[in-house]
């Protein structure tokens, strides 16, 4: 039975968790921003003592690969390939969107359409729209909110927002009845199994000596203001 380590660290939480079939049999969460670098590496620890001690080491690592958190993601995908490297395990990439998208159906009944969204800067998420079986029917991108945003799709269909740009979009999209804003969305790890497990079981893996997270955009570093 396939053994999956699961690596979420896209946004504000870090979650890992580890998987024997579709068993969570270790999970770890911490919703403290900016604590990436000092948590994954804690919550690897732990999942290791465990996996050791029962004789469950992975046979696959999985990482939400982005959009998201451009230090966030490094520090999970870097920390991914340094395991695959160490055990000699494939290294498998999730959209980080699904993630979202898959905890938002945990909590919705009938058909609907989820548009998971990550806070970018200013006014802007990245973002994708999933039909309810979590098929993407809009490709992933970075999109500027402003108040008519969406209107020609909420005019047809029901609209589930969801995930760390909700709040954005919430305070500027025109009121409508077709839109539903759910909060506390996060992308965890308990939620990348069955994305993971189809994956592994089709053998769809990344080249763990090349594989890069999907930014969407590039990074800009910004150089502090003088003061004197």
């Amino acid at each position: 039975m396939s053994v999956v380590l699961c690596i979420e660290t896209s946004t504000e939480v870090c979650s890992a968790s580890l998987f024997e079939g579709f068993e969570a049999v270790v999970e770890k969460n911490c919703y403290q921003p900016l604590s990436h670098a000092v948590m994954l590496p804690q919550f690897l620890q732990e999942i290791f003592d465990f996996a050791r001690k029962n004789q469950k080491l992975p046979t696959a690592v999985a990482v939400s690969g982005g959009p998201g958190s451009y230090t966030g993601l490094r520090i999970g995908v870097s920390s991914a390939k340094g395991i695959c490297f160490a055990l000699n395990i494939p290294l498998i990439a999730l959209d980080t969107l699904m993630i979202i998208a898959t905890e938002a159906k945990k909590k919705l009944t009938g058909n609907t359409m989820i548009c998971p969204m990550i806070d970018a800067r200013r006014m802007e998420v990245y973002t994708a729209l999933f039909d309810f079986e979590l098929n993407k029917i809009e490709q992933t991108q970075a999109k500027i909110i402003y108040e008519n945003s969406f209107e020609d799709l909420l005019n047809t269909s029901k609209i589930v927002f969801c995930g760390n740009g909700v709040d954005k979009c919430k305070g500027v999209v025109k009121q409508h009845p077709n839109a539903v804003f759910l909060e506390n969305i996060y992308p965890l790890s308990s939620n990348m199994i069955e994305e993971s497990k189809r994956k592994f079981d089709n053998r769809i893996f990344e080249d763990t000596a090349y594989y890069e997270p999907f930014y969407l955009k590039e990074f800009v570093a910004t150089v502090p203001k003088n003061l004197i």
